[in-house]
């Protein structure tokens, strides 16, 4: 009997806790903005996540969306948030030399370093106009880009728990109207996580597509018990795709020119790769790739094709190499590495190609009442301003009631 009444008070209180949540009834016009990293636009269809495909039906989402190139994660999320290129913006990789440093995503004093986030991004605009933002991670927020934060922001880090992000969002929507944000951040890896280690088609990325719809039906029920579900706007976006690769698919760019003797600098992706040729280098380098290189393309930046808008920034590298789909652009020093960590065998999977591949098509979902209900967009292009970001224009093409 004491065992059944110490069970069944616990039972009430954890019913009490969901149910008795309070009403947020002063809830301002809100918008949650959701990034799931690498969430190919077929993954609704192939993995069919119930809460994702929910909120697609009962709101807007587009048949895809065309990300900026390169098709990486820095890049992509800088755009979302500012609306300019990466040639404007300046985040043109998620590795950038300048100033005599190189950044990149493991580099937090760089990454926390204003000097390398031009353009204005949503947070910003927000806090100038007397709103309070807030960041459960985004690219962006860790840095005070004009001289500011978003109002309450977190220090990235990879291992916090997805509950804990999404139920801190939610707390930060439980504060006072005075103190509440009225554009909120928030950010999961697991599924470019688990389409990087297993390829888009393996059973552990549709494990890991469902483990975030879980998470985010944590976050739906959140706002029901607050009684805002479909007042406050979500907007659920993803970087980029993903495509199946072979690492045995290599390019050694190390058998075409001298890398050590011929170059200041170069950056590695498997995916694009960035040179810096030394004086009286840059021709000499060209030709070579040019002329022998096989399932990759080589430009001088002056000759990267318009269409990827990627010529005018002086972060950009005076030679830029992209690997066709599924083959990856290296050297035998790296490929010796992999193969010592016996990652040489099976399918893995890449981002960074083209942004017009159908790999790389990206997802786009709005559900809420500045949204339309039961409908689909044509593909979404990220992109509509060039040099300046207009925050009226923030979310293009985006039909509102």
């Amino acid at each position: 009997m004491r065992r059944f009444n110490i069970t069944l008070i616990l039972c009430l209180m954890a019913s009490f806790s969901v149910f008795a949540q309070k009403p947020i009834k002063d809830l301002k016009p809100t918008v949650i903005l959701i990034s799931l990293d690498g969430f190919r636009y077929d993954y609704l269809e192939k993995f069919k996540p119930k809460v994702l495909n929910e909120l697609a039906k009962k709101g807007v989402r587009a048949k895809w969306m065309i990300p900026s190139f390169p098709t990486k994660t820095f890049p992509n999320h800088y755009t979302i948030a500012t609306g300019l290129y990466p040639e404007n913006h300046g985040i043109i990789e998620n590795n950038i030399y300048d100033f005599g440093v190189v950044f990149g995503l493991d580099k937090r004093p760089e990454v926390q370093n204003s000097r390398w986030w031009l353009g204005e991004p949503i947070w910003v605009t927000a806090e100038k106009q007397n709103q309070r933002a807030a960041s459960y991670f985004f690219p962006g927020t860790e840095t005070a880009i004009q001289g500011i934060r978003p109002t309450y922001w977190k220090e990235y880090n990879g291992k916090s728990p997805n509950d804990l992000r999404v139920d801190t969002v939610l707390s930060w929507l439980d504060l006072p109207v005075e103190k509440r944000p009225t554009i909120l951040t928030l950010y999961f890896s697991d599924i470019d996580d688990a389409g990087h280690e297993f390829s888009p088609d393996a059973e552990e990325t549709r494990y890991a597509v469902l483990e975030v719809d879980d998470n985010l039906k944590r976050l739906v029920d959140g706002l029901k018990r607050r009684k805002i579900f479909g007042k406050a706007n979500l907007i659920i976006v993803s970087d980029h795709g993903m495509a199946a690769v072979n690492r045995n698919n290599s390019i050694f760019l190390d058998d075409i020119f001298d890398i050590e003797k011929a170059t200041e600098r170069v950056l590695w992706t498997g995916e694009i790769v960035q040179i810096f040729p030394k004086v009286n280098q840059e021709t000499k380098i060209i030709t070579a790739l040019k002329s022998q290189i096989k399932h990759a393309t080589c430009w001088s930046k002056s000759e990267i094709p318009e269409r990827y808008h990627y010529r005018s920034s002086p972060r950009i590298a005076p030679i830029i190499c992209s690997a066709d789909e599924g083959w990856v652009l290296t050297n035998h020093k790296r490929f010796d590495e992999w193969r010592e960590r016996d990652e040489l065998r099976g399918l893995r999977g890449s981002h960074g190609y083209d942004n017009t591949l159908e790999s790389m098509r990206a997802t786009f979902i709005a559900h809420g009442s500045s949204f339309k209900s039961n409908f689909v967009s044509e593909p979404l292009c990220k992109l509509l301003e060039t040099k300046t970001a207009n925050p009226s224009r923030r979310f293009p093409n985006i039909p509102s009631s």
